[in-house]
């Protein structure tokens, strides 16, 4: 095996941060400019098995778990409680215990609020922005979001009872191809590995408490607005623009507060990375060469 073959392979491995055991994926050079990438719901560090080995020659790629989904180990005693804040201060942990200074962030879905916590806390910190469906403003809710948003608004057991639909595998495989020209093109085992992990003892309900935190991410999209508007931090917008969740509007959005934003709209879904993967790999390289190498 060569070198370049060999540096472009993901590593796996786990490290213990805010009394958790986050599983990472890891991969590229130790000492290249590094990519955190955050997945969002309901995936896992796995939706980037593709993206990985097309960066990995230049940049050191980062791909934890968030607490309650793919691999990281979150143990009971830890009487974890599973809001966007916490998501966040365990990924800030994880950054410090890998010892990261400087890193740009890939955000995804759930990715995008955890992800621009950091981000808002410490702008020092990020060297450039990849959104993928990462929303950060109202206009980007689709109708999609309905149901949450009456369960926001009444949190009875019948609202919450309503959205287990969403966790089951047809559920999830119709969040990876809606919207996709050609669904037999997205590879069955990613939503079949997200739908299996959901139904481990404990976490649909999880996910439901998760759907209901989500709306205070909206009261912090002042401050994500902010961090815009205050770094003009080099931006890549990149979305699915057939995704029902975070519609087009969110992504166009971004132009208002950041003169230094690229918007790319893929004939895709919410998972452009099983469609396009190589041209948002590229999309992404070109950003890192200007703003990182």
């Amino acid at each position: 095996m060569d070198i370049d073959t060999q540096s472009r392979r993901s590593a796996i491995r786990t490290i213990a941060a805010d009394g958790v055991d986050v599983f990472y994926r890891e991969a590229g050079p130790a000492d290249a400019p590094v990519l955190l990438l955050l997945h969002g719901f309901p995936s896992s560090s796995h939706m980037f098995r593709d993206l990985m080995p097309l960066l990995a020659e230049r940049y050191r790629v980062i791909a934890p778990d968030l607490p309650g989904f793919g691999f990281t180990v979150v143990p009971p005693e830890r009487d974890y409680v599973y809001t966007f804040d916490n998501l966040a201060r365990t990924m800030e942990a994880f950054v410090d215990a890998l010892g990261l200074q400087k890193y740009a962030l890939y955000v995804f879905d759930y990715g995008a609020p955890t992800g621009l916590r950091l981000a808002a806390a410490h702008p020092e910190r990020v060297t450039a922005l990849v959104t993928q469906n990462g929303n950060a403003y109202l206009e980007g809710l689709g109708d999609a979001w309905a149901p949450i948003k009456r369960y926001w608004n009444d949190a009875s057991l019948e609202n919450r009872n309503a959205l287990r639909e969403a966790l089951t595998l047809e559920g999830t495989k119709w969040q990876y191809v809606h919207g996709v020209a050609d669904p037999a093109s997205v590879a069955p085992e990613a939503y079949y590995l997200d739908a299996a992990l959901m139904q481990r003892p404990g976490n649909e309900d999880i996910q439901l408490d998760l759907f209901l935190d989500y709306a205070n991410n909206l009261a912090l999209y002042p401050v994500f607005q902010q961090f815009f508007r205050s770094t003009q931090l080099p931006t890549l917008v990149i979305w699915g623009k057939n995704d029902p969740f975070f519609i087009p509007p969110g992504a166009e959005a971004f132009r208002r507060d950041n003169s230094n934003v690229e918007v790319q709209l893929l004939d895709t879904g919410h998972f452009a990375l099983e469609t396009h993967v190589d041209v948002i790999a590229a999309a992404i390289d070109r950003l890192l060469a200007r703003a990182v190498r």
